[in-house]
């Protein structure tokens, strides 16, 4: 077994809420150990004068003074987690800040996080796998090209994709609802493998993302099973034909929404989650059939309405449900619901996750929900930004795995 990643600790509350102990089996389920740097009383008040913030709290001191001795090199570590309480105002800009001072001055992957007293170990489990992704497999992530005939499958909570690739192409795709994991899986490399030309026994290697992709990747035998926020955080950037320098990847999904800045194509701050459906990919699943439109006929329509007209609370599914029908019920015209909703998620998004990194251009945005040009244009008219949506975008996942997976054909 490899030996275990060393994921320092910055955090304030963690132990009196009960989170503790959720943190530690989210890191031993992914082998790695999470510690709190030790410092002198010395360090706590020197750092607190020379970071800037005028804090009253004794623990988001300590956490500013662990930040800065991370930074300084006097504690080792191989990432870092940063962890307040939701309720605390004061946190969030400690916490805000340390993640941006960290990420600009160290190489050190950082994800924060704000936990509630219902946080478990299966809510950390995707965050604390990625932190150890990028320690163990850096070299693996910086892959560019994909060689061989490999394959990426990527089951999602809402749709299962494939993707069969052949010396750096793309040569067949396949998408599902997914239903069944492994049916849907099953039946969307059917796709891929139809339209590529390729039987399933040239595939030289397989790569597995998503959340089945335990269960999916044990049943098809994959040479890597990888969370999606280095899986797709790739795929992005490979599709973008980017992958050197900065970039910010946002993929608003069927169940969460990811927030990426990636360097070099490698993640260095990230955040996932969100605080209801209402802020995901679910709510305009239900405003198109609310609005009588196909899914893919949601995105023109709201570009010929304007968001303004109507209110829209999509924070929670049901209340933002609730706007929707008052919307209708009013007289509102459909394009302008369309818009408004549109509108809501990606406000929900920019003040939910993109409060969490540094965002820089170019900002790609990808998954499924890229296709509604409605959502692509809200999210640039928040950002004051042209919004990249590369080819084959809803497939980065699958395209991510399949690069990544070249990694382990024979002969590289």
């Amino acid at each position: 077994m490899s030996r275990k990643v060393r994921i320092a600790q910055l955090s304030c509350g963690s132990e009196y809420s009960g989170v503790q102990n959720e943190i530690y089996k989210a890191a031993e389920a992914v082998n790695a150990e999470v510690f709190f740097p030790d410092i002198a009383l010395g360090d706590v008040e020197r750092s607190f004068d020379a970071f800037g913030l005028d804090v009253r709290s004794a623990d988001l001191k300590l956490m500013i003074a662990r930040g800065m001795a991370l930074v300084e090199g006097k504690v080792d570590a191989d990432a870092v987690f940063i962890c307040t309480c939701f309720r605390c105002a004061e946190a969030a800009i400690v916490r805000n800040e340390l993640r941006r001072y960290i990420h600009e001055n160290s190489r050190l992957p950082v994800v924060s996080y704000s936990f509630t007293e219902r946080t478990t170990a299966g809510t950390l489990l995707t965050r604390m796998e990625a932190l150890t992704t990028i320690a163990r497999r850096r070299a693996l992530l910086a892959r560019e090209a994909q060689t061989g005939i490999t394959m990426g499958i990527d089951s999602g909570s809402s749709t299962t994709k494939a993707v069969v690739m052949k010396d750096n192409r793309i040569l067949g795709t396949g998408w599902l609802p997914t239903v069944e994991v492994i049916k849907s899986a099953e039946g969307a490399v059917a796709q891929a493998l139809e339209m590529s030309g390729i039987a399933r026994e040239e595939i030289q290697a397989i790569g597995t993302t998503g959340y089945g992709r335990f269960l999916v990747g044990r049943h098809f035998g994959a040479d890597l099973i990888q969370e999606e926020l280095t899986v797709n955080s790739k795929g992005a950037v490979y599709l973008a034909d980017h992958q050197r320098g900065t970039s910010t990847v946002i993929d608003i999904g069927g169940m969460d929404n990811k927030a990426i800045s990636v360097i070099d194509g490698i993640p260095g701050t990230f955040t996932m989650g969100g605080i209801c459906a209402g802020a995901s990919g679910r709510f305009l699943e239900m405003t198109a059939k609310r609005l009588g439109v196909d899914i893919t006929e949601l995105g023109p329509l709201a570009m010929k309405g304007l968001a303004k007209k109507v209110p829209m609370n999509s924070y929670c599914i049901v209340f933002g449900t609730q706007s929707l029908v008052n919307a209708l019920a009013a007289g509102s015209m459909r394009e302008d619901v369309a818009a408004a909703a549109c509108h809501s998620v990606a406000e929900q998004v920019f003040e939910q996750q993109l409060q969490e990194i540094d965002i820089k251009e170019p900002v790609i945005m990808v998954g499924g929900t890229s296709l509604i040009e409605g959502l692509v244009h809200a999210m640039g008219e928040l950002l004051q930004v042209k919004v990249v949506v590369p080819p084959h975008s809803q497939y980065i996942g699958a395209v991510g795995s399949a690069l990544l997976a070249s990694g382990f054909v024979e002969g590289e």
